[in-house]
Formats: structure tokens, sequence, C-alpha cells
């Protein structure tokens, strides 16, 4: 663990870490920018609840007034999640808001991070960010990416977000010497769907393998991080076909706006909200609370090798 002044771990995550309890990192920008109000609370407090009850300590990750908070409290969550003006915080806005004393989501870049300056290991998301379509004329790539290259946290998700160019963003991760593993899949999930035609690099048949991987990954001290993606439940997963055509009409709706940048994902996720009448967010509901099952299962067993 990093010793930072600008840093600070609640109670519980100081106790769990005294005690050697595993630790399960979240973030903070699927509350204030993924998902509305009061959707976004209830998400956040079912997973942190599914995160005990799997035996982990949950540790939402944030900045408030200008601290990095490893273990978000109940307050700070529900300001979060009705506020308007929280920074959404990947690599580069960290800095300007500690200096700055401001509110801040973490991205998964950002929670990447700060739970390893805390010397967390496991890091459960909805879905990764990539490749942007459309990337070869806008370049518009996510730093989620370029920090799995170098920062050493297990990012469980439900693949890469489906409004993503998915072919472009694996052979990112493999140029750059990401291993993208298959929870009980060989094909990479799509985030709403449980396929995507992509395969993974390896298959990971039980949370027990996937943390034998991350362990060896720690002693060989080989750089960066993990994919680990887990297919949303079959009773929960949007019909492929149908949600294609969806991202596709909001993917031309954002360009047509000039939508870019950093607002370019909850502006897709909004839109897909409502031309689905809700059923997407259902959808990302279902399969957040997937990761945090098979997530924690991985914290847990990986904390079992290492004491």
């Amino acid at each position: 663990m990093v010793n930072s002044e600008y840093l600070d771990l609640s109670l519980e995550v100081q106790e769990a870490m005294e005690s050697n309890k595993p630790i399960v990192a979240l973030e903070s920008t699927i509350i204030a920018h993924g998902m509305p109000y009061p959707d976004n609370v209830e998400m956040a407090r079912r997973v942190s609840d599914i995160v005990r009850e799997k035996g982990c300590v949950p540790a939402t990750i944030g900045i408030v007034n200008g601290r990095m908070k490893v273990g978000m409290t109940d307050e700070d969550i529900e300001y979060f999640a009705k506020a308007k003006d929280v920074l959404k915080v990947s690599r580069r806005d960290i800095s300007y808001a500690i200096s700055k004393k401001l509110n801040g989501a973490t991205t998964v870049a950002g929670t990447m991070i700060i739970a390893n300056m805390a010397g967390i290991d496991v890091f459960v998301t909805g879905g990764i960010g990539g490749v942007h379509r459309g990337a070869s004329e806008s370049f518009d790539i996510s730093a989620d990416l370029l920090e799995l290259a170098q920062t050493d946290v297990a990012v469980v998700c439900a693949g890469a977000k489906s409004i993503l160019d998915i072919g472009a963003t694996l052979e990112y991760l493999e140029t750059n010497g990401v291993a993208v593993l298959g929870y009980r899949t060989d094909e990479f999930p799509a985030f709403y769907t449980r396929k995507s035609g992509f395969g993974v690099d390896y298959v990971m048949d039980s949370a027990q393998e996937a943390a034998d991987f991350i362990y060896t990954k720690k002693q060989l001290e080989l750089k960066g991080g993990t994919v680990i993606g887990c297919p949303i439940p079959e009773e929960h997963e949007l019909n492929p076909e149908e949600i294609e055509k969806v991202i596709h009409d909001a993917v031309k709706k954002a360009s047509a706006l000039h939508i870019t940048g950093k607002k370019v994902t909850p502006f897709l996720l909004s839109e897909i909200k409502e031309i689905t009448e809700g059923s997407s967010l259902k959808a990302n509901l279902e399969l957040v609370y997937n990761n945090a099952r098979i997530g924690s299962e991985i914290a847990r067993l990986l904390k079992q090798k290492e004491t």
C-alpha cells in the first residue's frame, strides 16, 4: 500500500486490511454518471451487500472534497447519486480534482489507480471502456485500456460496453499484453449480451482458477492488469440483433450532435435506456450484481492463497 497524504481509508477498509480480510474495489462513476437516481443508490447498496455476503469488504472509491476515499460512506454515495457537479475522473483528472478540492467519480482507470495505491487487487465494475466505433477517424480510445496495460489490478466486468468496437478493443489489449480471461466462456461478453463474436485469451472454469491466475501473476511481478469477462446471466440478456440496432442509432445521434470525449458514454447509455424503455437499465443492474458475486468469490480465494 502506498502512503499518501491525499488517501483516506474508511474504518471498515482499515480493519479489513489489519485483519487480512479480502477487499473488493468498486467504482463511483457508475453512481454519478452511469445510472439515474434512485436506481444508482439502490445498485450501490445492493452491490455492497453482495460483497459482504460473500465474505469480503466493499470499498467504493471516489474523490470527496479533494481526498481520495477508499470506502465511501452512504452519505457520500447519496450525494454523488444526486449531484450534477461531480467530475468524471480518469488518470489525467486526479491531480486536478485533488488540487481544487473537488468531488470526483472515478472511472475504471481512476478506480484502478486508487485501488492499486491502497493495495487492493480485485475491482468489480459493469463494463470496461475501450475503442469507440469510428476511432480510426476520431481516435477516441478509453484511458481504461492504457491503465490496464500498466496498473496491477484485476477487473471483473461483463466485457466491454457494446457501444464500443469490441474487436479493436481486444486488439489494443493484446498489443499491450493484457490477458483477457473468460469466466466460464470462450467468447468475450458484450455487456448487454453474452457473446460478442470475439474470443478470449483463456477460459477460467472457476473462481479458483481466476484467483490462481492473479496470484501467479503477482508472484511473477508482471506489470499490468487483467480483464475477467463474466457474461450477463442468460435470463437477463437482451436480444443481440435488437440491441445492436439501438446502439447504432444512438451512436449516429451522438455523432450528429457532435458529442465527444467523456460525454459520449453517458449520452449513449441514456439514449439506449430511453429507446429500450428501461430494459437496458435492468440488464445493467443484473450484470453488475453478477459481477459482484463472481469478483467477491475470486477476491476471497485470492486472499486465502496469500495467507
